[in-house]
């Protein structure tokens, strides 16, 4: 397995990220996003105890919150691709939840579609986050993916990523995220901090679209 640029270091924090082959769309349907999610909450946990067919129907996330390899901080899935903010807190946990969930879903999804061959454009990517405010920063621009892409115009409209946790609009038992010991996070102060930031990602990320776009 080749070296990561980046080493990834028990109890530092990372932007993880990945796509799939041609920008192919790998999310159809709530099914499809819910899957990866249960993947998520499931290979977060240190030799989950059952199987993830009867994890998911038996909702263990709660009851291993203190035996995780890594904790997972925010989150958005796209249809073309996965943004996750992860801290480390096994050695080599990263490696291990990133390398299951995209080992997991691929099966899923080629079962599914009859189809052969691998569905991701590489390993994940990953980026130390140095500071808080990098991190909070960091969660917005996750949170607002699917505002960027004029999906929604709204982030609290997209079922698929960890703003409702922010929000605190999400069932305990339904939530996957563990960040209270890393971030402090208002309600109503950090609708308002993610929702100022709209206009200024949505012109970077249309700068950087035409730049792509030039010959």
């Amino acid at each position: 397995m080749p070296i990561r640029k980046v080493p990834l270091i028990t109890g530092e924090v990372y932007h993880i990220y990945n796509k799939s082959i041609a920008d192919f769309t790998i999310f159809h349907t709530d099914i499809d996003y819910e899957r990866m999610k249960e993947a998520m909450s499931y290979y977060a946990i240190k030799n989950p105890p059952v199987k993830l067919s009867l994890y998911k129907r038996l909702k263990h996330a709660k009851s291993n919150r203190d035996n995780r390899i890594v904790d997972i901080i925010a989150y958005c899935l796209m249809p073309t691709h996965i943004h996750v903010i992860l801290k480390e807190t096994e050695k080599g946990g990263i490696e291990h939840f990133t390398g299951s969930i995209s080992q997991s879903y691929s099966q899923y999804f080629n079962i599914k579609h009859r189809r052969k061959g691998p569905l991701w454009e590489s390993r994940f990517g990953n980026v130390l986050i140095k500071n808080d405010e990098q991190l909070s920063h960091l969660t917005s621009y996750i949170h607002l993916n699917p505002v960027t892409a004029y999906i929604v115009n709204n982030p609290a409209d997209w079922k698929y990523s960890s703003y409702g946790e922010y929000m605190g609009s999400i069932k305990e038992c339904d939530r996957i995220c563990c960040f209270s010991h890393l971030l402090t996070i208002d309600p109503f102060s950090y609708r308002k901090f993610v929702t100022e930031q709209i206009e200024r990602q949505r012109e970077i990320a249309e700068g950087k679209r035409l730049g792509e776009q030039k010959p």
